[in-house]
């Protein structure tokens, strides 16, 4: 049963650690007096809580499911969570349009024309993230000369027929962008009137040579982006606006709440978990490691010789991107089986306030 904050317990100041992965949220607490508190929750069970954080989060404060938190309770909440990279590997993300130079709409797919099985017969291609494409008449030269004038309205029309269809998240690629970024400008304030409520834009995104590659970042970022949003309006609305809020991002950092973009939440929980290992480690004297992180959903592994390893190119789920995180090999093979009997058996253990924790489990530490 959840422990009610005792009289000697000041009821402000408390600082909370998450890790919400594909299956288990574990939630590291310190009391105002410092004492730490750890608690375990399924990530989703929708017939007892909405979202695993702020359950957690309640439970370890003595509150109900629905009491609200008082404000000044929480000082800082830092967290890591697989919301992008499930969203990416399920194509659960946000319906985007893909605004694109005229004579490009399908440079994307064709990507660099990379045979990573060379010998196979049946070739899958990974579906992309844009629902739609809308070639925008312009042209700039590499030397920022303009070839072909910005056709606006044919643009706005463009974009008005995304709008028109549905679609709310727009990604803006357009030749030489990365450079020149005035055209795409130009793309972005119509879209925002228009009422686009996602505006991804490549100078912004990815300000880099190399269309694919900066597109395909650009795309992920629309994609991702208002899924992470609404997650953290969520967290944010249940633990009130006072609260610093900051998330772990894939290349080892934290960004306030309001920073956080798809792009770079990727390998947000992963990230978090690197960093960890090597602060632990060098406590006990090593700076030489490799980690293993085997979750319910995917294993994690890295490499740590006395620095972070770090990528700033390369491709996950199918899809290129260009910003830097940390250098992580996940697999998820047999654990997946092995995931499922786990949270079976973890759903099954009874406890008086529903099947989705058992004190077995969620009971692990108060130190």
């Amino acid at each position: 049963m959840p422990r009610k904050i005792g009289p000697s317990i000041p009821a402000q100041g408390w600082e909370f650690w998450v890790d919400r992965g594909g299956t288990f949220t574990d939630i590291l607490a310190r009391r105002p007096d410092g004492i730490l508190i750890v608690r375990k929750f399924l990530s989703d069970c929708p017939e007892q809580y909405a979202d695993a954080a702020a359950a957690g989060i309640r439970e370890i404060l003595g509150l109900s499911p629905a009491e609200p938190i008082p404000a000044g309770t929480i000082r800082t909440l830092k967290m890591g969570t697989t919301v992008a990279t499930n969203a990416l590997l399920e194509r659960k993300g946000e319906p985007t349009l893909l605004a694109i130079t005229e004579g490009f709409g399908d440079a994307l797919r064709i990507g660099y024309q990379n045979r990573p099985k060379l010998f196979d017969l049946d070739i899958l291609l990974p579906d992309m993230l844009y629902r739609e494409v809308a070639e925008i008449r312009e042209r700039l030269s590499a030397a920022g000369e303009v070839v072909k004038e910005l056709d606006v309205a044919s643009a706005r029309a463009g974009l008005q027929a995304g709008y028109d269809r549905g679609l709310r998240s727009v990604a803006i690629v357009l030749m030489h962008g990365y450079k020149f970024p005035g055209h795409e400008r130009l793309l972005a304030d119509i879209a925002r009137k228009i009422g686009y409520r996602q505006i991804s834009t490549s100078h912004e995104t990815s300000a880099l040579m190399k269309l694919v590659s900066r597109g395909d970042t650009t795309v992920a970022d629309a994609y991702l982006t208002p899924i992470l949003q609404r997650y953290v309006d969520g967290v944010r609305a249940e633990i009130g606006q006072g609260v610093r809020l900051r998330f772990m991002q894939s290349n080892g950092g934290l960004a306030d709440a309001n920073r956080f973009r798809g792009k770079d939440a990727i390998l947000s929980g992963p990230a978090g978990g690197i960093v960890g290992m090597a602060k632990t480690a060098a406590g006990a004297g090593f700076d030489r490691i490799i980690g293993f992180d085997m979750g319910g959903t995917s294993t994690d592994v890295s490499h740590f010789v006395g620095d972070y390893e770090r990528t700033y190119e390369t491709v996950i789920a199918g899809v290129r991107l260009r910003a830097p995180m940390m250098h992580i090999h996940t697999v998820a093979a047999a654990e997946a089986r092995s995931a499922a009997s786990m949270a079976h058996a973890f759903a099954s253990v009874r406890s008086p306030r529903g099947p989705c924790r058992g004190p077995h489990a969620i009971a692990a530490a108060d130190r």
